[in-house]
């Protein structure tokens, strides 16, 4: 498929996710007219205004974009940032981020700025270009999918992040607690992939697609989502007064010299439960968005790519390079 190509008279569709990150939404939306108006572009806000509403927003964005040659633009988190992607994913339109969220990793992983006013000039004035997408059965990951103990991490750190705030520490203590709670299960797996199969036992499987992230984190074969493949981490077994050691050298970036870990990359990988009783779903987290997928899981490169208008550079990434 040909790259679409952004003219002076192409509008925007955006879907802009109030209750995403810290901005106050009002000033966010100010922000997003007064850039438009300046420029004299068309565009038009579709304001996420409850629980639910982002996908069907999406859907909407999506399907008027299509009509006229337009781009759909995300604002939000990463889990705005998701629904939105796997809503424009196939759809040939630009796709376009406006940040809002705590972490922001795809959009830091390609040049956009987390400032709402220099994300709108990276839109105003980029054009789309290549972006590799993930998939577990069919649902989109951008940055990263997940089973098992990092699923529950984050489904807690969800919960802590409504209590007390959405900040980094808040994040990282969250974890802290939810390892430390122990009666994790043991997954047995049957991964099959590059023709070969091996059964592991794992708290834990993490599918990673974002580069920044894993060299972040000090994972092996970090490089992987910019090869054209995709990055597999899971925990040996380990007991409950290691993990809390091996949550600290994921925040130092030495998580590969673990030898608890366990990493390779891949095109496209099959994941049974490797007992005869096996579970039918299981849940898992795809940008730390939460839900429950039938087994087995497929991890796959998605054939088509998203085209995300980004800039050329990323320097937070040239910077994170070993």
């Amino acid at each position: 498929m040909a790259s679409p190509h952004i003219g002076p008279d192409t509008p925007f569709f955006i879907v802009l996710n109030a209750g995403s990150g810290s901005e106050d939404a009002a000033q966010a939306r100010q922000v997003i007219d007064d850039a438009f108006a300046a420029d004299g572009r068309r565009h038009r806000v579709f304001l996420v205004d409850g629980p639910g509403r982002v996908q069907a927003l999406a859907r909407e964005a999506v399907e008027r974009a299509r009509a006229v040659g337009g781009v759909v633009v995300a604002a939000g988190g990463d889990g705005t940032i998701n629904a939105v992607a796997q809503a424009t994913l196939g759809s040939g339109c630009p796709f376009g981020v406006l940040p809002q969220g705590t972490f922001n990793y795809f959009s830091r992983t390609h040049g956009i700025p987390r400032d709402t006013a220099q994300a709108l000039q990276v839109l105003l004035t980029q054009q789309p270009r290549a972006v590799q997408v993930g998939l577990v059965n069919d649902r989109v990951f951008l940055v990263n999918a997940s089973m098992g103990l990092y699923a529950d991490l984050l489904e807690e750190r969800e919960s802590h992040k409504a209590r007390f705030g959405r900040h980094r520490w808040i994040a990282f203590y969250s974890g802290l607690l939810t390892v430390l709670r122990g009666r994790h299960r043991h997954w047995q797996l049957r991964i099959a992939s590059h023709g070969h199969e091996r059964d592991i036992r794992t708290p834990t499987l993490f599918v990673g697609n974002n580069p920044l992230q894993l060299m972040q984190a000090g994972v092996d074969h970090a490089e992987a989502p910019e090869q054209g493949r995709l990055t597999a981490v899971a925990l040996k077994p380990v007991g409950l007064l290691s993990m809390p050691g091996l949550l600290v050298r994921g925040a130092l970036g030495r998580l590969g010299d673990a030898d608890e870990v366990l990493s390779f990359p891949f095109e496209s990988m099959t994941v049974k439960a490797g007992r005869l009783r096996t579970p039918r779903r299981v849940k898992i987290a795809t940008d730390g968005e939460i839900d429950w997928v039938d087994m087995p899981l497929l991890f796959r490169v998605a054939p088509d790519p998203l085209w995300l208008v980004r800039p050329d550079s990323a320097p937070e990434l040239e910077a994170a390079r070993p």
